[in-house]
């Protein structure tokens, strides 16, 4: 196969609507806009959310609450999840993408002290709930914020 014989896939590719180019192109006379009307005129349509003047749905519908723009995304993961590692290993954010425990970092990762912990691990990361690095420490390992 070469760059010459490359070609999309039946059906993938729809030719576009020539608008306003006589009687022969199949969208004749009105061009698809139908008889008169604001949609039909130059320039004419509603701006998005615009409902005739009658009170918009984004209006209508009562505000509630508050959506911090500065706020932090900090992923949460359990003690139990650090049990997938081995005796000594070094846990941080990219050790837990490898294992699939986390998707993403996002701004940060947070253990919080679900479950136990059995090996010692020297763990490095974001945020320690107060459980959560009691529980590292007494399993011998070591709790440390970057």
């Amino acid at each position: 196969m070469k760059l010459h014989e490359l070609s999309p896939i039946p059906g993938s590719v729809k030719e576009s609507k020539r608008i306003g180019r006589g009687h022969g192109s199949g969208q004749g006379k009105t061009a698809g806009k139908g008889h008169k009307g604001q949609k039909a005129r130059s320039g004419g349509n509603v701006r998005p959310g615009f409902e005739g003047g009658q009170m918009p749905l984004a209006r209508r519908v009562p505000k509630r609450g508050f959506n911090n723009i500065f706020a932090k995304n900090i992923v949460t993961i359990g003690l139990s999840d650090l049990d997938a590692f081995e005796d000594g290993a070094v846990v941080d954010t990219k050790a837990l993408c490898e294992k699939g425990i986390i998707k993403k970092a996002n701004d940060g990762v947070k253990v919080l002290a679900n479950g136990e912990i059995t090996k010692k691990l020297t763990v490095q990361l974001a945020a320690f709930s107060a459980g959560a690095k009691q529980k590292i420490e007494a399993a011998g390992g070591k709790a440390e914020v970057i």
